[in-house]
């Protein structure tokens, strides 16, 4: 079942899902293998490298409304020992240079990831009705 919603979100992909995927895919960041809207637990991540336990997940203006259950969803990709990324789509498409050196930098072992709740407070945050 999360088999069959996964593909359907594969093949649904938003724009900057898109667009990250053709950056990320192939071994194109440091050499890892990601992997696109694949399940992990009771969660489908955004993307996903299975050989470091990175997350990647894109937001959109919905997740503005939807803060807590995305600080569960981290919370439970942490205990399970995934550190997790989260990036605005607005941040994908105005400057993906600082997003990747972003990426890169959460790959080291002392990098701890802001909390949903202070990421959602970041003056990059896009109006609600923004894809």
């Amino acid at each position: 079942m999360a088999n069959e919603f996964a593909r359907r979100l594969r093949k649904g992909m938003t724009d900057a899902e898109r667009f990250v995927w053709a950056r990320i895919r192939h071994r194109q960041i440091l050499g890892l293998k990601f992997r696109r809207q694949d399940p992990v637990g009771p969660y489908i991540a955004d993307f996903v490298c299975h050989e470091i336990k990175l997350v990647l997940e894109l937001d959109g203006g919905q997740h503005a409304n939807q803060i807590e259950a995305d600080a569960a969803r981290t919370r439970w990709f942490e205990a399970e020992g995934y550190r997790v990324v989260r990036f605005w789509n607005n941040e994908i498409f105005e400057d993906w240079d600082a997003v990747a050196q972003r990426l890169c930098e959460s790959l080291s072992p002392d990098w701890s990831s802001p909390s949903p709740v202070e990421d959602r407070t970041r003056e990059s945050q896009p109006d609600i009705g923004s894809p």
